[in-house]
């Protein structure tokens, strides 16, 4: 499957909701079903409208996205379906290409995405009992060296 990697399309919104919520259901079960409803209503104001990179197919499907906010790497989600065919570190790659001092935040409970980012070489540089919204999620804070 040839991956190619995009600006995101107001009209894909739904797609990219789509693969938020798969994504979540796949490595997040650790989420109360209140903050993941929570979550899921921010997250479909929020992701039409935002900036990202979208991974998508050759016939342009998305497949994953991320978001770049400077240096710093507020999300990145991957399609269940096609996780562990590189298409996150394409993203990640292409995040440093444009920020080689890449940031990045992910809950310490999402064991797979921990793992991901360590292959990938990031090094945790601190740890917040809290997630962005003030939730007992902790987050790790990590930097690519």
């Amino acid at each position: 499957m040839m991956i190619n990697i995009r600006r995101s399309r107001h009209e894909e919104g739904e797609k990219l909701i789509a693969i938020w919520r798969r994504s979540v259901d796949a490595t997040h079960d650790f989420l109360s079903n209140a903050y993941r409803a929570e979550l899921e209503e921010l997250v479909s104001d929020f992701l039409p409208e935002a900036p990202l990179w979208v991974a998508v197919t050759d016939q342009d499907e998305p497949v994953g996205f991320m978001l770049l906010t400077g240096e710093h790497m507020d999300a990145l989600f991957i399609d269940p379906d096609v996780r562990g065919q590189g298409i996150g570190k394409m993203l990640v790659e292409h995040a440093l290409t444009l920020a080689p001092g890449l940031t990045t935040n992910v809950n310490e409970q999402n064991t797979q995405a921990v793992g991901f980012y360590k292959k990938m070489g990031f090094k945790v540089t601190g740890r917040s009992e809290v997630d962005d919204l003030g939730k007992p999620y902790p987050l790790l804070n990590l930097i690519y060296p």
